[in-house]
């Protein structure tokens, strides 16, 4: 009968009542995750599907012009470079067939531009250009717009919209945050290893990371194609022939990049925790390459002080190594996103190297750190204070990268309120802050860590090493012995027939005592499979005894538990920042949106068109002027006007006036010298612009002696 598990020691049973300190603690997290998950939830509402990076500030045609005759090409001007595929400009007549020419180009090898030929022999009609590209910090980005040739008319195209799909979109931003989560915990919980301190939760740590980066690299690289490509659902992630067009691109490259490099962080990693070994097994090793020290209740010991500790030409192979892996992933980020784009490229893609690596080692490390303290009672003081001297070393370095990156990205104080890339980074800078100042109150706690008190745990469990060898032989002496077999001895009776009895007695004999050895191996058998359930179920018991002896330990010290409090406080916050890190990579820069609106205001290229419509109140008297200024810009332009009744038709009319006005400075009205080319058609030449500007035009339309109107609207000329 398999005997009753033996009770617990009743000093051992977590019978004490809560504290009042771990309820504050409890309180303090809740509030924590619940101003987690609103600002999580804000974060969401305020991004931007896909935000544009690359914005179309030129076309050649201008957007609305209507054409005498057939240009040659179509041009675009983008605010920054763009990544260029096949199907990246195409232009379709009024029936909606395509009539672009070739592969789109780079206008002289400019990036950001792009142009295709066009058909000759194109007919009369409106014309719809629809483009779509991706911007050089990896965002796709498209639009359309329309020009027309003789006059404008109706069309059958249908544009596609220019968002990705929803599943995709969604998919894609959710493994962004995750690749960066694990960029952080991988690297964080490996330097704390190397640096600080090891045991099982940190190697967990960084397993986790390496794990949550490799997931998230591979599932960026599939959706990457569906992603940049309108109109592609999730099916599209396993096309082969997207996924080659995905690599050949800077972005795709950079994921690639990044599974090769992660290959090598798992040697790096396997090397740097391949000292942890079940104990007695001749390979786990501690601090100084000592034998480690099995733990009480079984299992492993938790090795005090760094991976390889002691061993000094592998720490640093695979510190250098390390470093250099660690390097190259954070590259895979400078070099496909903002820091490649902009100005002095060449310093910021360093400096946001070192950002990014200052905030991994801070926040990774953070969450290594509070993993130890949630798994080991006796924390090490030496580990606690150099991860405090790193988080300093990293904190430093990300403000100083940090200044550079927003005086680069934003450009000017105005930018930092009134774009959503400055606003965003307003709420970086407060978490930093907070930060920070956990980060201090953190400091106050290890400060007060007692040196002696970290001897306690190794004093303590040399005064019940006897307790524990006692322990050891009652559960050794609860196995049953197997019972020894019983031995025959030989007979022998004189004479045949008794010899011949005597064999027959001697075979009944044997098969008695055969039968008696099988029932008592049966029940040695049996002994031996009870002693072992419970010996097994004795070495639970002791497991989760000491568990619980454990976990009262981590909770007897004040100034630990503490610690472990405000390490936790940082670890929650550090997400909301990583978070927020993530919304600023996808946000358009507050400079380049500066920019890209000085731009828009300034910068035409190609004529400036009108729609005007207008009505003199009398019979015919309705209809709409399209107005075209070539080339729209300051100096010498040509001005034409094609007036065109409810119907479309050209409507011819015994007068026509223009003036122009440039009201910011002064100048004006100028006046346009009008002339009748054809039914409807009006033109000037030699029309005088001395500078860019908000032209105001004035246009008069008389339809009969006594019926005009005058109609305003503004013509944006270019330098």
């Amino acid at each position: 009968m398999p005997a009753s598990p033996a009770p617990a020691h009743p000093r051992d049973r977590s019978t004490a009542p809560a504290r009042p300190g771990a309820s504050r603690s409890r309180r303090a997290l809740t509030v924590l995750g619940a101003l987690l998950a609103a600002l999580l939830c804000a974060l969401g509402a305020g991004a931007s599907p896909a935000a544009a990076h690359a914005a179309l500030t030129g076309t050649d045609p201008a957007k609305d012009a209507v054409l005498q005759r057939a240009p040659e090409r179509v041009t675009l001007t983008f605010s920054e470079g763009v990544l260029l595929s096949d199907d990246s400009v195409r232009v379709l007549d009024p029936r909606g067939e395509r009539v672009d020419d070739g592969k789109p180009a780079h206008v002289a090898g400019k990036s950001s531009t792009a142009t295709v030929g066009l058909r000759s022999g194109l007919p009369e009609g409106t014309f719809t250009v629809a483009w779509q590209a991706v911007s050089e910090d990896s965002h796709p980005v498209g639009g359309a717009f329309t020009f027309s040739i003789g006059a404008p008319s109706k069309t059958s195209v249908v544009l596609p919209s220019a968002e990705p799909d929803e599943t995709v979109s969604a998919l894609y931003g959710i493994a962004r945050y995750a690749a960066y989560g694990g960029f952080v915990l991988l690297v964080g919980g490996c330097v704390f290893a190397g640096h600080c301190h090891a045991n099982r939760g940190v190697r967990r740590v960084a397993a986790t990371g390496w794990g949550t980066l490799f997931g998230a690299t591979v599932a960026l690289l599939l959706l990457r194609g569906p992603y940049t490509s309108s109109g592609r659902g999730l099916g599209a992630a396993f096309d082969l022939g997207l996924l080659r067009d995905v690599l050949d691109t800077k972005p795709g490259t950079a994921l690639l990049c990044r599974l090769l490099l992660l290959a090598a962080a798992a040697v790096c990693v396997a090397v740097l925790f391949g000292s942890y070994a079940p104990a007695g097994d001749g390979r786990a090793r501690g601090a100084a390459g000592r034998p480690a020290r099995p733990a009480r209740g079984g299992g492993r010991a938790p090795v005090a002080g760094p991976a390889l500790a002691g061993r000094t030409d592998l720490a640093w192979s695979v510190g250098v190594g390390g470093a250099l892996v660690a390097g190259g992933l954070a590259a895979t980020w400078a070099l496909a996103e903002h820091a490649s784009v902009g100005i002095q490229r060449a310093l910021a893609v360093p400096v946001d190297i070192v950002h990014l690596l200052a905030v991994a080692v801070w926040l990774g490390g953070l969450t290594a750190l509070l993993v130890a303290l949630r798994t080991e009672a006796r924390l090490p003081r030496l580990a606690v204070r150099r991860f405090s001297r790193l988080a300093f070393g990293s904190v430093v370095a990300l403000v100083a990268t940090g200044l550079y990156q927003s005086w680069r990205q934003v450009g000017s104080w105005h930018a930092l309120t009134d774009t959503e890339y400055g606003r965003w980074l307003l709420v970086k800078v407060g978490l930093v802050v907070l930060l920070v100042g956990v980060a201090g109150l953190s400091r106050r706690w290890t400060s007060q860590l007692d040196t002696a008190r970290d001897t306690a745990p190794a004093t303590r469990g040399a005064a019940t090493k006897p307790k524990a060898e006692a322990q050891a032989k009652t559960a050794s002496k609860a196995r049953p012995e197997a019972e020894p077999e019983p031995r025959s001895e030989p007979t022998s009776e004189p004479g045949a027939a008794t010899k011949a009895g005597a064999k027959a007695k001697t075979g009944g004999k044997a098969k008695v005592k055969a039968g008696a050895k099988t029932k008592a191996g049966a029940k040695t058998g049996s002994k031996a499979a009870d002693g072992g359930a419970r010996a097994a179920q004795l070495a639970r018991q002791r497991a989760a005894v000491s568990a619980a002896r454990t976990r009262r330990e981590r909770d007897a010290d004040p100034t630990r538990s503490g610690l472990r409090r405000s390490v936790a406080v940082e670890t929650g916050v550090a997400v909301v920042l990583l978070a927020v890190t993530t919304v600023l990579t996808g946000t358009q820069p507050g400079r380049a949106e500066t920019e890209q609106e000085a731009a828009g205001q300034s910068v035409t290229t190609g004529p400036v068109s009108l729609s005007i419509p207008y009505n003199t109140g009398a019979r015919n008297g309705r209809g709409t002027a399209e107005v075209t200024l070539d080339p729209g810009r300051s100096g010498d332009n040509t001005f034409h006007a094609y007036l065109t009744n409810p119907a479309g038709k050209p409507a011819d009319v015994p007068e026509l006036k223009a003036s122009l006005t440039l009201r910011e400075r002064g100048i004006g009205p100028l006046g346009v010298s009008l002339n009748r080319v054809s039914a409807g058609h009006w033109s000037a030449t030699g029309v005088q612009l001395p500078m860019p500007g908000d032209w105001q035009l004035s246009l008069t339309v008389r339809t009969s002696d006594i019926d005009q109107v005058t109609e305003t609207d503004t013509l944006k000329v270019g330098p």
